[in-house]
């Protein structure tokens, strides 16, 4: 399935909305269906630590995120990406990947920088483990 993974920024800009428009999972919900008329499958738009809103066929509805003591953003949406991307090809399911993916994401915005922030798999499940 082809995904597109806007985050909240990058999602008003496609859609011409106003600076601010996309701040909610209902706005990310509403977002992620007129992307989806665009053509992709898979639209999750990234909500920082709120999460993310993932719709498509086989799923449509919020994914939580995790509130940790932000440091840097730098790369967080590359490390969403990277573990949504290893958690589908491992066959998990989007919602299950989708958290993966936000646990990740969180881990690497409480270090400075871009490579040196990203987790690694077992920092991601431990993370995942301990967090709920």
């Amino acid at each position: 399935m082809d995904w597109l993974t806007p985050n909240q920024t990058e999602a008003e800009l496609l859609l011409s909305a106003p600076e601010g428009s996309v701040r909610t999972f209902e706005d990310a919900r509403d977002a992620a269906l007129r992307l989806r008329g665009w053509g992709p499958r898979g639209v999750i738009v990234k909500l920082g630590e709120l999460g993310c809103y993932v719709s498509c066929p086989d799923a449509d509805g919020p994914v939580e995120g995790f509130h940790v003591n932000a440091v840097d953003t730098t790369a967080a949406g590359d490390t969403f990406n990277g573990a949504l991307t290893v958690a589908l090809a491992e066959g998990k399911p989007i919602l299950e990947a989708a958290k993966f993916a936000n646990a990740a994401a969180a881990i690497s915005v409480t270090r400075a920088g871009a490579q040196s922030s990203i987790p690694s798999r077992e920092e991601a499940e431990e993370f995942l483990r301990t967090s709920y």
